[in-house]
């Protein structure tokens, strides 16, 4: 096996490694499927939809027929659902929303999700030009609620209710009798 990081960077002008659950291998995969030159899509919304990774709502008469991903033969799309799927035991914010989607939509759909946020940093990287930024498990739990409590608020106010948080005291210790 040889060093292929080096080569990547030289290559693409960032480093895809960078991103969590994309080794070496998937980066290779994924930049031979669409190179470095990121002009040919408009958005990172029409690169995912390339890659076959967004929804594909079929929707006749205000009632949902499907909700599946359009079917296509694209080896980048496996390669991200593949470093998806390696997110599983990751500690990292990227392992949390997986585990998170896993719970509450199943596998396959989580998976799929995952990977189609893989390719919107990989589009976002390789566009732009940005430097990745790392958030952790705790950033990332911390973000989730925080988004979670406003949209209680919001809901809340908008039912006519307030909502008040509730103080709670540190827990007492029970003296040895």
């Amino acid at each position: 096996m040889f060093a292929a990081r080096e080569a990547l960077y030289r290559m693409a002008g960032v480093d895809l490694t960078v991103i969590e659950g994309i080794e070496e291998s998937t980066a290779l995969v994924v930049l031979s499927e669409i190179g470095t030159d990121m002009s040919r899509w408009p958005s990172a919304k029409h690169f995912c939809s390339w890659l076959g990774l967004c929804p594909n709502h079929r929707i006749s008469g205000g009632r949902v027929l499907s909700r599946r991903t359009k079917p296509c033969v694209n080896h980048a799309a496996t390669a991200l659902r593949l470093a998806a799927q390696a997110l599983h035991r990751s500690q990292s914010g990227l392992g949390a929303f997986l585990r998170r989607l896993k719970a509450r939509v199943g596998a396959p759909k989580a998976i799929t999700a995952t990977a189609h946020k893989l390719a919107r940093l990989v589009y976002s990287l390789l566009k732009h030009g940005t430097a990745y930024v790392t958030q952790t498990m705790e950033e990332y739990e911390r973000c989730y609620r925080e988004r979670l409590v406003r949209n209680l608020v919001r809901r809340a106010g908008a039912l006519g209710y307030t909502l008040i948080e509730k103080q709670t005291s540190p827990p007492t210790e029970l003296a040895p009798t």
